[in-house]
């Protein structure tokens, strides 16, 4: 049985012209908010990983 990966609820606090254009963007990528910083700070994590010769 394959389960899906646990998710964690948080509170940050993010400029609004950034916000603005996540919220752009994820619409447009047909993703919520959620969904569309998820998957941005994950391939951002994994280049930053990838630059410095780490595994994930």
């Amino acid at each position: 049985m394959c389960m899906k990966p646990l998710k964690e609820k948080i509170s940050i606090t993010i400029d609004q012209d950034v916000l603005e254009k996540a919220k752009d963007a994820a619409e447009k990528d047909d993703r919520s908010l959620s969904q569309y910083i998820n998957l941005v700070l994950r391939e951002h994590l994994k280049s930053h990983a990838d630059e410095r010769g780490m595994d994930d």
